[in-house]
């Protein structure tokens, strides 16, 4: 292929994907599903492929990029017309956490574990999962907090308090198993953890789901299922 043919398929190709980008109408790339990730690799791949085959030509491209958006438009016509098929072809939000209790069947339905939950719910700026009453998993991987009444958000000013240290949570327990490398940080030690446990009426770290401990609040502690 020479210079010139490779440069004519390459814009056309570009300007193909931007036209039918602006026709989908995702504004944002937070906004796309699974789905729609999978589709964009794909009509990617196609047009890739196309520009380098010395054997494919300009209609080729054009032809690819068109009938695969009409596909995608068909499937998101779909999904706007027929309530019914949302679930299937985008996904439907679960609740991870409800009434601040962690749903270990929404986490393994989702093959999603306490620590990437712990991290989602960092990016949310919630440091400890005590303080979250609900948590909603969005189709697109994100996750929604709804913080319990004594966390929300409030200036100090607005009750003209006096400023106090905040503290990270530290996870001692995760599906069963002991850090002992947080236990040792957080200046504890195995006869605490058990202490703890027994108070509980828990004989062994296997039958915790997690244990989170907050120098200024004490510890957060949920059994598995």
């Amino acid at each position: 292929m020479n210079i010139g043919s490779i440069t004519l398929e390459l814009i056309v190709g570009f300007l193909a994907l931007l036209i039918l980008t602006k026709s989908l109408g995702k504004t944002q790339i937070t906004q796309i599903t699974p789905f729609d990730f999978i589709s964009s690799l794909v009509l990617g791949e196609l047009v890739g492929n196309a520009i380098y085959d010395k054997h494919v030509n300009i209609f080729s491209i054009m032809y690819s990029v068109f009938l695969w958006g009409i596909l995608i438009y068909f499937v998101e016509w779909i999904t706007q017309k027929f309530r019914g098929t949302r679930g299937f072809l985008e996904g439907s939000p679960s609740i991870v956490i409800h009434n601040g209790k962690i749903k270990r069947d929404q986490l393994k339905k989702n093959k999603l574990d306490i620590n990437q939950l712990q991290n989602l719910l960092r990016q949310k700026d919630v440091f400890s999962i005590q303080e979250v009453e609900f948590a909603v998993l969005e189709t697109n991987g994100s996750i929604s907090v709804l913080k319990k009444s004594d966390y929300q958000q409030a200036t100090k000013q607005d009750f003209d308090l006096k400023a106090t240290r905040g503290y990270l949570s530290v996870s001692i327990i995760s599906d069963g198993k002991v850090d002992y490398g947080n236990l040792k940080e957080a200046g504890l030690d195995e006869e605490w953890l058990y202490k703890t446990l027994r108070e509980h009426h828990i004989d062994h770290p296997e039958e915790v789901l997690l244990l989170e401990w907050k120098q200024d609040e004490g510890i957060f502690l949920q059994k598995l299922d």
